[in-house]
């Protein structure tokens, strides 16, 4: 019996580097709303065939992360304001309910560390970078929903952001910010003072309010 082990295939590795990367991308609102994309472009940037890219790009399609219209054409979504208004709504009901789930797993350490991404998201509004905004923005969110041990409930919140991307890429430019939104404080101050009512109405204001403002 030969037992030598089969050499892995270069080409689904290769599909979920694209996507990772294509995903990250995205999610954080470095491409805007409507930008197309094409297969080629796409393997040229990552160095893959034409077939990996394809995967990449189906996948991100199904999870609503690119639209491809019946000529084949590829891009970011641009978002009804009935679109926005549905996802702002999903954004209340899965965050709320992660971050009210987390809140007694919220321990010292974790209000320090999200004070800690509160601060780099100063940074990132100081510098008008978008992309690192959105990023850090997302990952004090994060930070906080992973003590309430519901990956699928988080998933879901992802994918919401993952569609909401580029979005929030055209929001950051209309909001013109000067400081770390105002509800992160508040969010803080609910976590420290255990104070389950005060961390839903400040979820639920911060995850809303600049989306329902855009699509007004």
């Amino acid at each position: 019996m030969n037992l030598t082990p089969r050499p892995v295939e270069a080409t689904p590795l290769a599909h979920d580097r694209v996507y990772r990367r294509l995903r990250a991308r995205i999610m954080h609102g470095d491409l805007p709303p409507g930008h197309a994309l094409t297969l080629r472009g796409i393997g040229k940037e990552y160095e893959v065939s034409m077939t990996p890219a394809r995967e990449a790009v189906r996948r991100l399609a199904a999870e609503g992360a690119l639209t491809m219209s019946t000529s084949g054409r590829i891009s970011t979504p641009e978002l009804s304001n009935e679109r926005i208004e549905e996802l702002a709504a999903l954004r209340a009901l899965l965050e709320v309910e992660l971050a009210s789930r987390a809140l007694p797993r919220a321990h010292m350490a974790l209000i320090e560390r999200m004070q800690t991404i509160n601060t780099n998201i100063a940074e990132a509004v100081a510098h008008r970078d978008a992309v690192s905004y959105i990023r850090t923005n997302l990952e004090f969110h994060r930070t906080l929903y992973l003590r309430a041990q519901a990956p699928a409930m988080l998933a879901m919140a992802e994918t919401v952001w993952l569609q909401l991307g580029p979005t929030m890429r055209a929001l950051y430019g209309r909001l013109r910010r000067t400081e770390p939104p105002h509800f992160h404080r508040l969010i803080i101050a609910a976590l420290r003072a255990g104070d389950e009512p005060g961390l839903r109405l400040a979820v639920r204001s911060d995850v809303t309010q600049g989306l329902r403002m855009l699509a007004s």
